[in-house]
């Protein structure tokens, strides 16, 4: 069975409403009120346990709402590996207005963590037994930015391929060193990193090939909406098509697309196809409303129907 752990050390309870009309001042009525796990190595952990995988979540909490968060891993039969923290774990609000169709989400900075908390996670991950170890979402106030750089350097002596899929300060701190073997960023945050337009696809190639010939990463898998994704690996710069759907919710999207990806890459499949794989439950994810990610059989439905094209 495909073993992997996870890594949030920003958190959060996701919270989904159906809303008639979202309007200011006004006392709003809320439906279909929906309360998941979240962040994105949480996220991922949901997702390839949906799979048919194994996975631990190693995460931060704290306070009333970090107990709240264990209790909803314990009901989505996750294996929880904390570490308390004094602050409180946030909580992100995802508001999908039915008259319009449209979704709002707020997302919240997340709590100060002092040295000694972001330490014991680091000392806890020690012990970690895995094939892939899954680092992804961002950082809260308080974590330096080469953190996750720090999980790079021992990834090789501990037996477990990294995977990196962060933002701004927190993914070039994770990269500076080199050491990891996956980092999934999307076209906005690749440029980001680089600090240049990339105006073309073959610029976005560019890029993430000079990620993988600089050592930074083995494999760069970068999402570009609805115009596909490209993945960089020693073989050079490989090409994939969107696959079009009809959009409930962009909740999740690049979460289930990594998991799906690392799913397939433990199971043995090429990049590639592992590849393909993840752009189709990213594709899968926004078929379902609010926090629900994606669902295996519609992954696979997708995966075929782009095999096709």
């Amino acid at each position: 069975m495909p073993t992997i752990a996870t890594l949030t050390m920003n958190p959060t309870i996701d919270v989904a409403y159906d809303v008639g009309e979202v309007r200011h001042t006004h006392k709003m009525r809320c439906s279909a009120a929906q309360y998941d796990p979240g962040g994105g190595g949480i996220n991922v952990a949901r997702v390839f346990v949906r799979l048919g995988g194994y996975a631990e979540c190693y995460y931060l909490s704290g306070g009333a709402t970090g107990t709240a968060l264990d209790g909803l891993l314990d009901l989505h039969q996750l294996v929880k590996r904390p570490v308390h923290i004094a602050g409180q774990t946030r909580v992100a609000f995802n508001a999908h207005e039915t008259s319009s169709n449209k979704e709002y989400r707020f997302i919240a900075p997340g709590p100060e963590v002092a040295e000694s908390e972001w330490q014991a996670m680091l000392d806890l991950l020690m012990d970690v037994r895995c094939d892939y170890l899954v680092a992804s979402g961002s950082l809260p106030p308080g974590v330096p930015d080469d953190f996750y750089a720090m999980l790079a350097d021992r990834a090789s002596a501990q037996g477990y391929k990294l995977v990196l899929d962060t933002s701004a300060a927190a993914m070039a701190g994770g990269l500076s060193r080199g050491g990891v073997h996956l980092v999934k960023p999307s076209a906005g945050e690749l440029r980001a990193l680089v600090g240049r337009d990339l105006a073309t696809r073959d610029d976005i190639a560019d890029a993430a090939m000079a990620l993988v010939e600089t050592g930074k990463a083995e494999l760069v898998a970068v999402t570009m909406g609805h115009e596909g994704g490209v993945l960089a690996s020693a073989k050079g710069p490989q090409f994939a098509p969107a696959i079009e759907v009809e959009a409930k919710s962009a909740v999740g999207a690049g979460d289930s697309f990594l998991a799906a990806m690392v799913w397939a890459l433990a199971r043995g499949r090429d990049p590639l196809a592992a590849f393909r794989y993840g752009m189709a439950a990213g594709s899968a994810a926004v078929l379902t409303p609010g926090t629900n990610l994606c669902r295996p059989a519609d992954i696979e439905k997708l995966y075929q129907e782009a095999l096709l094209q």
